[in-house]
């Protein structure tokens, strides 16, 4: 819905980290009602771009030249009194994570109240009604309920209803919104974009929408400007754009989104890894002597096979228990009851000593890998420490070999092994985590989530790496995710799995094409398409 009208005008804007220039020349403008998407890879600029509008860059980055023009008011011009005055009542802001913005030690309500006395200066006597309208709008249940809860008690999606409520709450010209869905899974994805939508056909709001998701872009966006290092490349409507992507970066980033015909053939090999009728069940405990009253269930009777140089993806929301599953597999978890049988060996009911073999066996590259490596550890250090402790090469020179072969073959040079992972992209660090995965030389790697957090370029390199990695070495793959769209480009087979169980499970093909339970059905539903409109 666009109109004449230009609510945001950016112009020629340069911001410099010392002599270094990060935002190079960006200009834009955004009419009144439009969604306007801002599009890139990590490190392009886009978010530099937002913040730089919204005057809160910290102190080591300046904006050296340009101009923002909100509302007919030049916003660098400002006291920082006057811009008080346009932050959050009338640019609002939502972030990724909405953890992180929200006080964990406040309610709901008294985070609420907070913003709408600070700009709309209510009275108590309205606030109740004001606080409950707004959390209606934003589709959160029972809203008066949820005002006396606290953030760690509501879902991801949940939080995220409540930074939009925030944002709202003094009826904004302009809606920042900084990939405000990159870490939801994709049912509640798609929820908050339908709410973004309503409320800019609603509110007649502007949206600058910032995000690597072109599958969001196709689905949401009104006008898309493509960022690669600090300058906008093209800019376009969003059917032109789709249609007839001009620059060789642009074309790269819609090519890189998974085909979703592309399906692999089944694999017919005997099954390396067996799970049956798996339970993983945690006690419920109360009263000075933590007496069990009960169990939360959250794997409950989960049968399915990965075959010999397979890969079975396991798909699901978040609290669906396919990552509980994994690290039961990988005995992190306790195990209630079922068989995991590894190679015709029964693993369930083994002692740590008995396991101590299967740990070369079965490894596994977990979702931020940033995390999951000691990051006062080189790189040297990290990949080297399991090949010591499982006895993999007793050789020293071996294992420099070894390693140096394995940087390169995940698309690193030899030279990074003296580095530290804080020295890496999230992508580069995901390929690091993948050649210590390697470097026992495994049979069976249990990847959780390796891809949610990355660019989808980055994400179809390290969906291609494992692919390749698979052919050469034959090794099995049981790859959870919550993201359908890279499916059938990567998994064999798929099992679904809803609330402690499996629902569905089938080759890729048949899930993906004929889906048969309404669970899967809602799933494939959800998954943003290229642009169809």
């Amino acid at each position: 819905m666009k109109t004449s009208q230009t609510v945001l005008s950016v112009k020629n804007l340069h911001v410099h980290a010392g002599s270094l220039e990060l935002v190079k020349g960006v200009s834009f403008d955004i009419k009144q009602g439009e969604i306007f998407a801002l599009v890139g890879e990590s490190g392009s600029g886009k978010s530099l771009t937002s913040l730089s509008i919204m005057r809160l860059l910290p102190e080591v980055l300046t904006i050296t030249s340009g101009s923002v023009v909100f509302a007919q008011r030049k916003l660098f011009e400002l006291t920082e009194t006057q811009m008080n005055s346009v932050r959050g009542k009338k640019i609002a802001m939502i972030f990724q994570e909405p953890q992180t913005s929200l006080n964990p030690v406040q309610t709901i309500g008294v985070q609420l109240q907070e913003v709408l006395k600070l700009h709309q200066h209510i009275a108590d006597a309205g606030l109740q009604e004001k606080l409950v309208a707004l959390l209606q709008e934003v589709g959160m249940p029972d809203p008066i309920a949820r005002l006396k809860w606290y953030p760690h008690q509501l879902s991801g999606g949940q939080k995220q209803r409540v930074m939009i409520a925030m944002a709202l709450a003094c009826e904004p010209e302009l809606l920042v919104a900084d990939e405000p869905t990159t870490a939801l899974d994709v049912t509640i994805q798609r929820q908050i974009l339908e709410l973004l939508n309503n409320l800019r056909k609603s509110r007649n709001l502007s949206v600058l929408l910032i995000t690597h998701d072109m599958g969001v872009v196709a689905e949401m966006a009104d006008t898309v400007a493509v960022m690669q290092q600090g300058k906008i490349i093209e800019q376009a409507d969003c059917q032109t754009f789709f249609a007839n992507p001009q620059h060789e970066y642009s074309q790269r980033l819609i090519n890189s989104l998974p085909k979703s015909d592309d399906f692999i053939d089944a694999c017919e090999s005997e099954p390396i890894l067996e799970v049956k009728d798996l339970k993983v069940w945690f006690a419920k405990k109360k009263g000075i002597l933590q007496r069990t009253f009960g169990h939360t269930k959250a794997v409950d009777g989960v049968s399915f096979n990965v075959r010999k140089g397979e890969t079975l993806a396991i798909v699901g929301e978040s609290g669906s228990g396919k990552t509980t599953m994994g690290k039961a597999i990988l005995r992190l978890n306790p195990v209630h009851s079922g068989s995991i049988v590894f190679k015709g060996k029964e693993l369930n009911g083994l002692s740590h000593s008995e396991f101590l073999p299967h740990r070369r066996d079965i490894q596994v590259i977990f979702q931020d890998p940033f995390s999951s490596m000691n990051p006062r550890m080189s790189v040297r250090e990290i990949i080297e420490e399991g090949m010591v402790s499982l006895k993999v090469e007793v050789s020293a020179i071996k294992r420099e070999k070894i390693m140096c072969a394995l940087l390169t073959r995940v698309g690193l040079e030899p030279d990074h092994l003296d580095r530290y992972p804080h020295e890496f992209s999230g992508g580069q660090r995901q390929r690091i985590a993948i050649a210590r995965a390697l470097a026992v030389k495994p049979q069976l790697i249990i990847c959780d989530e390796p891809t949610s957090a990355l660019d989808v370029s980055i994400r179809g390199q390290v969906l291609e790496l494992l692919n390749e990695l698979q052919q050469e070495t034959g090794v099995s793959l049981l790859f959870i995710t919550h993201d359908l769209s890279i499916v059938p480009h990567l998994a064999h087979r798929v099992a679904v799995m809803k609330d402690g169980v499996i629902v569905e499970q089938g080759t890729t093909e048949q899930v993906m094409t004929a889906p048969v339970h309404e669970y899967t059905q809602a799933l494939l539903k959800a998954v943003p398409a290229l642009y169809s409109r």
